[in-house]
């Protein structure tokens, strides 16, 4: 039986090995074959070399069979040694498989004996062999010379093959002194110990090229990185060694790898940092300083030395957070002064502080609590160096002896965060139940903070941990309770401001004229205005509630103090102001109150001005800074509470008149609107309805009918408040999108906008482009000397230095298939650096053109000047005339000699005679011009082959171009001249006449005959080069951003250092073959789908990889590198993580081609006549070194770990990528669980950086142990502080793995990053905003309205925020970090769950609190990928807008509010939060004026006013109605887009762009989503529940079912459009208008445009949404999902009970559910009104007739319960049941009957009475949810479910009646698919084919 299974699993393994060849065949670059090697199990590689002896093995199997045999032999022992049990995952099938292995290699032999003893002999012989090869020794000796001269080589071995030598060696010393020990001691067994000897002795390359490092290998030289060889890195390296002044090293500490001993290894020792914490900030370190050497200027002298200045900039770069919260707190430095120190000290402080930093964890999210550690280590350190011997240090001693920083410093900090984290209830808790990162860092911003002491005290308040339930530890000085009072406490001086204009323009508006008497009423704005303070001061007491037993002593007291006066001054302002009112009804008043008031108020609102000025105006602020007066800084701090952060948020005098000007603008519009269309026009109709007599109500009236119809005046107010409340934001989004386009057009924006555009100014691209994007280095070029003598003209050199670049931009686009290889021909640029006297274009603006020019000739009858004059109109047919003319005199020059040179001399000499004579028509016959051009066409034919056998052919076409010219070309004379010319005519004679030629060596000649013969033979115009569409975009916009304002691009060498970091999960790395294949229900396959929606690109892709264009994908798997390719193209067409690494790394490529440009020499010499070519660039070890020392790409892939164990297949296309881009490298969380202690397994975790090594392999470079799990908080921003340790330089570009990058982009990071040293006001910035284009909105309508609204986001949105606005933030990704600055504030996001669910935007708020600048740029774009679909689309508006409503919350958004001034607050409020408070409110209002119309239609008042009054059509009414209209259907959110349109796309196009969004429907997407972001913003501020909603990036055009809709959308919008619904109907049925219906149709056309959006989009939308099987099945498909009972385990995708549950899981809280319950009691109106209205009443109005609407309703209640009485409860009595609900049926149907006959109750009332019960039990059943437990106890809850499961029946069923109607109608499908996808049907797409499937056009094979 054994033998049995050994021999399948033999057998697998064989199978298993050849599929991995042949898998591996073919794909040269990519994973070598590495059998058994790649799977080697974790617990033994980390153990041993077994890896890489296996490789071994590998790689020499096909050259020594039995040397493979014996590595593979060493290797099973090894394992056998280490794990004999094979306990470990994975051992056991891994011996399994490497002995079946082991077995094959025995079997090859052919059973000969295996003599063992004879294998150290055999491997000893193999290694001599082997090392004799591959040159080992003489490497050595080069190495010693490059490590002793300090050169670098260029010509030492191929960087990757020698290290696969080197490997292979290393390997088999390995094997050989494992052998050696069994080996005979005289014999090769002295050899192999002699050998190991000089190895360890003198050997450095076997171990210096394999010790993994990440970008400077500094544990040893390597022969294959240049970058050690830069000075200012031999510089940065040397400044970090150890000296004699430092304390002394133990003997026995080791220094790790063959390097000197440094600083850091101090560090280590004294403080016990982990190894590779320290080997990753040493690295750091070195980057750091020496980036900061090169912009002082790069060493120069033998032995460099780093400049005082660095290292002072990197110092006080770096310390910088920690010297000013050592200023706030008033605590003495860890250092005396900066003159103090010496610059070993300085280096000691910025690596210790590193090392802190880089082994924190999730302390790192506490940036105050790091510089309290650090201040305490410095001290300690500061002590140590005063000592001769290096000392541990006493706070890192753990209980054994040893040192650990982690232990003993981060540990207990941790173990605290993650039992407060534990508190959240994994985000259900409420915020101010547990304390989250902020809290704990905010303990560090008060000095009381040192009494935690050093060591820190474990029973310290701030290491206490909480218990799980409880009281709970206090926070600190903000708590985050839930609620909407945090809107107002915020922003209260906005709500205040706009409550006092609203005051005092009533009071204007009612009393008509200003005098005294208008004058004393406006003066109430004094007690509204103390009165508001004092509620926001109660609001400051109420909010702080959880905080005050641990906040500071001095917060409280400013609370009680503010509370106290604002209310104290509330009380005496309004006392005094009542009196004031009592003297203006007295006639013989001497107005004394009013002088006391008017004094009080003027001195009051004199300080607060003062307060104001001082502390919010720029020019006033230094004053109040310098004032250290007590009671000048008591008052201020009364006004302003002091923060560590948020201290001097003010800008410039300049920006601050900027942005004040912008808000001035605005309320001039604002109230002037307000005023004379809102306020007054109401005021007539609101005297007349409270001077009304008394009316009839038609209801049981309680309110108004004794207090001058109060309700009726509220509800013609209400909606004309809440618009004046929010439409402040209209305004602001209208003067926003004008400031924009203004701004974007003094930009140069839009200036270039079509390919005809690139192609007429062209000419001024290469100047444009040599003065921004190449620096001055690079102008150094040499070019030809003798080209350089005769031009004398500058375009030629500006020609020169472009076209390297504009080619590879031209090739990166031909790499990623979006032009043709022929478009790339004529789109490239010579590259001008020739003899040839001009400026040579791309063809592409040439083609065709001399075709044109010689018919000009043909036809000219003029003289020659007028022929040049009608070519020279066309600038580009002039270049190209003479181009030709020149090109032809080189080429012929070239070819032949002796008499025939003379010849071409003597022609060329006549015709610039003529031609300077002016005589040329004379001279030449024009006529013959095509037959010359046709004989010269033939020749370069020839030529362009590069084949030198059809020399013959040549040299007689070369014969008849002579006979042509000189017998029809030349004028008679000219001809007899020759034809008598002795030399000519004796060579002719003899036969010695271009009898042969020269064939063409030289590069120049060889490339100016291809050039010439395109010119002369491509006809087609090449105005449409390229066709692809994104090509055109994409080089419209480079071309365009080359006039646009940017700062000059420093040398690649001098330039700011940055990483590119992404984080990433699990979405999609690259598609598998099955994703590409497999067909959804329609048949569509994604490959299929990409090939209809690219068939330009796909066409490209098989030209590309050899393939004829009607190769099918299918074809393509017979070649593995091919049908890789194919994976590669479909993946880049998606928003895929392969995708997002292309594009980042095309950062690397633009960096190399721009240093190898440049030139920087690294002991070796160029030549002064080299061409600037690119060819080789991405091989230069200079450019690849100095690309690597500025740019530095980490992928945080923070599951990688756990997929490589599961061996998913994200993993493995990670290690593609891995292997495909050297310069990338992957983090990731690694988990290590250990034996099972008390039952329980231990974990650890460590963050692992890996890159690829020579084999492919994952080759781990450092491994940092966290102190636990680091998920503590949200997972994106755990992910990337995990990882952001191994990121290097100053600045840090954050890209989501949906993003793309360009070539053309990647050339201008440069310019961008010197931003950072630019003037952008008073602060330098520290976030870099980017342009983002949006790529995903090519197909579908939605995702081009997505697309747009996003792009006029990013673009005009952001470019007003940061100018004039300066409150632009951090708005997701591509921005760039100053990474110093926000690494030692916090980082680039905050993590605390839930509360900083939109994480990215706190950075943004983090960095303008601690005094950033946030600018924005345009002349440079990232891709980024959007949404496609409207479910995608609404989970991802869902997330942002539960985001926002979280951030209301935050105590960020309360600083902002706070700090900021007034004008600044209104734009920070409007832009960020106030976007949804006023979406919420455009709803809001909706339902106040309907709701309010219903009212005056159920109390029967609108007849009663309307018939007294006469004021049907009041024009406040119509106003407030067209202004929520216009908000509604998002006109005003389209303006910025329109405005983005005319500006990027031009007038035309975009009244065009616009009419085409209104005919697909965007107003009906954008009124959708009005309702998206109002649901879930305001649930998120009720209830809590946001989360991180993953929306899915893939491709979406199919079909989405109708319950898969309805489960989505059913509480966020049905439900909410079926209220608006019913009160327009009730309002139809029961309100009164003077117009009858239309007056009905015109006042409620915007709210019923609502209802049909918010109903029927998500089918509108919905691909195939009307076609009608899919109806049929979607029908099927909902009922079964709303009868499929629920239980454990069953989703709610597949049962509505399920569903249903999970839809009340938001409310958790006793106030959510006292909120709800108050919000349902709404329903009830419906009932109260309809019952008095039914014809069974008539005008009795007393509340009994109320009540017995209760009491039928309980009965309708009771026959519900009879009908819906469960079976299994019945099945006892079930005949009894039955019969029970039979007689109910019969008796039911005869009452209703018998009450119709004989009460007044009509069919009318039925259906009255339907629509009065059907909200009411709405309410109930709202209430039953609500109070769940008290429904359950009562037994209810089966029919609470039973009654929710109908009414979700009819309202799915009212929503499918439609649909299903018109899907009868096949036109209505096809009207719907041209809806969607109207863009795909402009580019001639097969949209219909790719929604039908491809299926039926498959014919069955049988």
């Amino acid at each position: 039986m054994a033998s049995r299974v050994d021999a399948n699993w033999a057998r697998l393994v064989r199978a298993t090995l050849k599929r991995e060849q042949l898998r591996s065949a073919g794909q040269g670059h990519e994973r070598t074959p590495s059998g058994i090697a790649g799977a080697v199990p974790p617990s033994l590689e980390k153990a041993t070399n077994i890896d890489a002896i296996l490789q071994a093995a590998d790689e020499i199997q096909s050259e020594n069979p039995n040397v493979a045999r014996i590595l593979c032999e060493q290797a099973y022992s090894m394992a056998q040694n280490l794990d004999p049990n094979s306990d470990g995952r994975g051992v056991l099938q891994f011996k399994t498989g490497l002995m079946s292995v082991i077995k094959q290699k025995l079997a090859k032999k052919g059973g000969a004996q295996i003599d063992r003893n004879r294998d150290a002999q055999l491997l000893w012989d193999f290694y001599q062999r082997y090392k004799s090869r591959y040159r080992v020794d003489d490497i050595q000796k080069e190495e010693q010379k490059w490590l002793e001269s300090g050169t670098f080589t260029a010509n030492l071995g191929e960087s990757l093959e020698m290290r696969k030598v080197i490997a292979t060696l290393r390997a088999l010393v390995e094997v050989m002194e494992e052998l050696s020990k069994d080996a005979h001691p005289d014999g090769v067994g002295r050899h192999i110990i002699e050998e190991l000897r000089r190895i360890k002795r003198s050997d450095a390359t076997l171990s210096a090229e394999l010790t993994p490092y990440n970008i400077v290998p500094l544990e040893a030289p390597s022969l294959t990185n240049a970058i050690r060889v830069f000075p200012e890195v031999k510089g940065a390296i040397s400044a970090i060694r150890y000296t004699e002044q430092f304390p002394r090293l133990p003997a026995d500490f080791e220094i790790s790898g063959q390097r000197d001993a440094d600083l850091f290894d101090l560090l280590e020792y004294v403080f016990g940092f982990q190894k590779d914490n320290v080997r990753n900030q040493r690295e750091n370190v070195v980057l750091t300083v020496a980036n900061a050497q090169t912009r002082l200027g790069i060493p120069v002298e033998a032995d460099p030395k780093i400049d005082e200045k660095a290292i002072n900039e990197v110092f006080l770069k770096v310390l910088s957070n920690y010297i000013k919260w050592c200023k706030y707190l008033r605590i003495r430095l860890a250092w005396n002064s900066l003159e103090a120190i010496n610059r070993d000290r300085k280096l000691f402080l910025v690596s210790l502080y590193y090392l802190i930093w880089g082994e924190a964890a999730n302390v790192r999210f506490l940036p105050e609590c790091i510089c309290y550690i650090f201040h305490h280590m410095a001290k300690e350190l500061d002590a140590i160096l005063d000592h001769g011997e290096a000392n541990r240090a006493a706070s890192c001693v753990t209980e054994s002896g040893s040192v650990s920083f982690l232990e003993q410093i981060i540990l207990p900090i941790y173990k605290t965060l993650k039992a407060e984290a534990a508190r959240n209830n994994n985000g259900k808790a409420a915020h101010s139940e547990w304390r989250n990162y902020d809290d704990f860092n905010e303990y560090f911003w008060s000095s009381p903070c040192f009494k935690l002491g050093w060591p820190m005290k474990k029973n310290s308040p701030f290491l206490r941990k909480p218990p799980i339930k409880g009281k709970r530890t206090g926070k600190s000085t903000f708590v985050e309770h839930r609620t909407y009072l945090h809107l107002y406490r915020s922003f209260h001086r906005l709500w205040i401001f706009l409550a006092l204009m609203f005051q005092a323009l009533t009071i204007i508006a009612f009393n008509g004229k200003l005098n005294k008497d208008t004058f004393k009423l406006i003066l109430s704005i004094g007690p509204t205005f103390t009165i508001m303070n004092f509620i926001e001061s109660c609001l400051d007491v109420l909010l702080m509630f959880g905080a005050y037993t641990s906040a500071r002593g001095m917060a409280i007291s400013r609370l009680v103090i503010r509370f106290f006066w604002c209310g104290l001054s509330s009380v005496f302002v309004t006392y005094v102001y009542m009196k004031v009112l009592q003297e203006r009804n007295d006639r013989n008043s001497n107005e004394f109150y009013f002088r006391i008031y008017i004094l009080v108020v003027g001195v009051y609102a004199a300080l607060r001005l003062v307060f104001a000025l001082l502390l919010k105006v720029p020019a006033c602020h230094a004053l109040s800074e310098m004032s250290d007066q007590p009671f000048f800084q008591f008052f201020k701090w009364i006004y302003q509470e002091r923060y560590y952060v948020g201290r001097g948020l003010f800008e410039g005098m300049s920006d601050y008149c900027r942005y004040v000007a912008f808000w001035l603008v605005i309320f001039i519009c604002k109230f002037t609107f307000a005023y004379f269309l809102q306020i007054k026009p109401l005021v007539k109709p609101t005297i007349i309805i409270r001077d009304l007599p008394q009316l009839n109500y038609s209801w049981h009236d309680l309110i108004s009918k004794n207090n001058n119809n109060a309700l009726t005046v509220v509800s013609l107010w209400a909606p004309v408040v809440a618009i004046y409340l929010m439409d402040i934001h209209i305004w602001y989004t209208l003067l926003s999108a004008i400031v924009g386009g203004v701004k974007g057009a003094r930009s140069r924006l839009g200036e270039i906008r079509s390919i005809e555009m690139v192609h007429k100014r062209f000419e001024s691209f290469p100047e444009a482009f040599v003065k921004n994007l190449v620096s001055p280095q690079t102008n150094r070029m040499p070019f030809n000397r003798e080209s350089s003598q005769v031009s004398q003209d500058m375009n030629k050199t500006y020609a020169a230095l472009f076209s390297p670049f504009w080619n590879e931009i031209i090739k990166s686009l031909r790499e990623e298939d979006y032009i043709s290889n022929r478009e790339m021909d004529l789109l490239c640029i010579p590259s001008n650096t020739g003899s040839l006297r001009l400026v040579q274009w791309p063809l592409f603006l040439l083609s065709s053109k001399i075709l044109l020019a010689i018919d000009l000739a043909l036809d000219c009858k003029d003289t020659q000047a007028d022929l040049w004059n009608r070519i020279c109109r066309d600038e580009y047919m002039a270049y190209a005339v003479r181009e030709c003319y020149f090109s032809i005199e080189k080429i012929l020059y070239s070819l032949v000699d002796g008499e025939g040179r003379l010849w071409v001399e003597r022609i060329f000499r006549e015709i610039n005679n003529s031609i300077s004579e002016g005589s040329l028509v004379i001279t030449l016959s024009l006529k013959k011009l095509p037959v010359v051009l046709s004989r010269f066409t033939a020749l370069t034919g020839l030529l362009i082959r590069n084949n030198p056998e059809l020399a013959r052919g040549a040299a007689k076409s070369v014969y008849d171009l002579y006979e042509v010219v000189t017998h029809e070309l030349l004028s008679s004379d000219l001809r007899e001249q020759l034809d008598t010319w002795n030399i000519l005519a004796r060579a002719r004679n003899e036969g010695r006449l271009f009898s042969t030629i020269k064939w063409p060596e030289d590069p120049e000649i060889k490339e100016q005959v291809k050039r010439l013969h395109l010119l002369l033979t491509v006809k087609d115009s090449a105005a449409n080069v390229p066709k692809n569409l994104e090509a055109r975009r994409r080089l419209e916009f480079f071309t365009n951003s080359l006039f646009m304002d940017m700062p000059s691009a420093k040398p690649v060498s001098e330039m700011m250092p940055f990483s590119v970091f992404t984080p990433y999960y699990s979405e999609t790395v690259l598609y598998s073959s099955s994703e590409l294949r497999v067909e959804n229900e329609d048949g569509i396959s994604v490959i299929f789908y990409l090939q209809k929606i690219f068939p330009d690109e796909w066409e490209n892709f098989l030209e590309r990889i050899g393939r004829d264009e009607v190769t099918k994908d299918t074809e393509l798997q017979d070649s593995s590198s091919d049908y890789l390719e194919l994976r590669f193209w479909a993946s880049y067409r998606g928003q895929t993580l392969a995708r997002t690494v292309r594009g980042m790394m095309y950062y690397r490529r633009a960096l190399m081609l721009q240093s190898y440009l440049e030139r920087r020499s690294l002991g070796d010499t160029y030549s002064q006549t080299d061409f600037p070519t690119t060819q080789g660039f991405e091989f230069s070890r200079e450019s690849r070194a100095q690309a690597d020392l500025k740019f530095t790409y980490v992928v945080s892939c923070q599951i990688y770990g756990q997929q490589k164990q599961k061996k998913a297949p994200e993993a493995a296309d990670i290690a593609l990528l891995l292997q495909r881009n050297e310069a990338l490298r992957v983090a990731f969380i690694h988990i290590e669980e250990s034996g099972a202690t008390e039952g329980k397994i231990s974990k650890e975790f460590y963050s692992k950086l890996v890159k690829a090594d020579i084999h492919g392999k994952d080759q781990e470079i450092y491994s940092v142990k966290l102190p636990g799990d680091p998920k503590l908080g949200e997972g994106k921003p755990e992910n990337q502080n995990h990882a952001i340790i191994f990121t290097r330089g100053e600045a840090v570009q954050t890209i989501d793995m949906n993003q793309d990058n360009y070539l053309e982009e990647a050339m201008k990071m440069r310019n961008l990053l010197e931003e950072f040293h630019s003037n952008h006001g008073l602060r330098p910035p520290t976030i870099l905003g980017v342009r983002e284009h949006v790529f995903t909105g090519s197909v579908s309508s939605l995702a081009w309205f997505m697309s747009n609204q996003e792009t006029s986001f990013v673009t005009l949105g952001q470019r007003v925020l940061a100018s004039p606005l300066k409150v632009r933030m951090h708005y997701g990704h591509p921005d760039v970090f100053d990474r110093i600055f926000h690494v030692t504030r916090g980082g680039i996001s905050k993590a605390s769950r839930v509360i900083n669910i939109s994480e990215d935007i706190y950075a943004g708020f983090n960095s303008t609190l601690r005094q950033g600048n946030i600018t924005h740029h345009e002349y440079i774009q990232v891709g980024k990928g959007r949404d496609v679909g409207l479910n995608q689309i609404a989970l991802f508006e869902g997330k942002v807008a539960g985001g926002n409503g979280e951030q209301v919350l935050s105590r960020d958004i309360y600083r902002l509010g706070q700090l900021f001034d007034f004008f600044r607050m209104l734009s920070f409020f409007f832009t960020t939060v106030g976007y949804y408070v006023c979406t919420m409110m455009t709803v809001l209002t909706v339902y106040i004026f309907l709701y309010g119309r219903v009212y005056l239609a159920f109390s029967g008042l609108d007849e009663a006013i309307s018939k007294q009054a006469k004021m049907s059509g009041n024009v406040a009414l119509d106003a407030a109605l067209n202004a929520q209209f216009l908000v509604q259907i998002g006109i005003f959110t389209a303006v910025p887009m329109i405005m983005g349109f005319i500006l990027e796309l031009g007038l035309l196009k975009a009244v065009f762009s616009f009419i085409t969004m209104q005919l697909q429907l965007c107003s009906v997407f954008f009124t959708f989503s009005l309702g998206t972001r109002t649901h879930y913003f305001g649930r998120t501020i009720l209830h809590g529940g946001a989360k991180y909603r993953a929306t899915g990036r893939g491709f979406v055009v199919r079909h989405i079912k109708f319950a898969d809709n309805y489960r989505l959308y059913s509480r966020s919008h049905f439900i909410k459009a079926f209220e608006v619904a019913l009160l327009l109907i009730v309002y139809i049925a029961y309100g009164y208008t003077d117009g009858g219906a239309v007056s009905f149709v015109l006042l409620t056309m915007s709210s019923w445009f609502l209802v049909i959006s918010w109903l029927f989009a998500p089918y509108i939308f919905n691909p195939s949404g009307f076609e009608w099987q899919k109806t049929v099945e979607d029908f099927d498909d909902w009922t079964s999902w709303l009868m499929y009972k629920g239980g454990v385990g069953v989703k709610g995708e597949n049962s509505w009970e399920s569903w249903w549950d999970e839809e009340q899981a938001h409310i958790q809280t006793f106030r959510g559910r006292i909120l709800e319950t108050i919000l349902s009691l709404r329903f009830l109106v419906f009932q109260y009104g309809i019952v008095y209205k039914l014809h069974l009443t008539g005008t009795d109005t007393s509340l009994a007739i109320y009540g017995f609407s209760w009491v039928v309703l309980v009965g309708i209640g009771m026959i519900f319960k009879v009908f819906t009485y469960s079976p299994k409860r019945s099945s006892n009595f079930q005949l009894l049941m039955r019969f029970t609900q039979g007689v109910t049926s019969i008796v039911l149907v005869a009452a209703i009957a018998l009450v119709v006959i004989f009460t007044n109750l009509s069919i009318a009332d039925l259906f009255a009475c339907i629509l009065a019960y059907i909200p009411t039990g709405w309410t109930i059943l709202c209430l039953a949810i609500a109070w769940r437990k008290i429904f359950w106890k009562l037994g209810l809850w089966d029919s609470v479910r039973e009654f929710a499961r109908m009414y979700d029946a009819g309202m799915g069923m009212l929503i499918f009646t439609p649909i299903a109607v018109l899907s009868w109608f096949p036109f209505i499908s096809t009207f719907q698919s041209r809806l969607l996808f109207n863009q795909a049907f402009s580019r001639g797409l097969e949209i219909s084919l790719i929604l039908a499937g491809n299926k039926p056009n498959v014919e069955k094979s049988v």
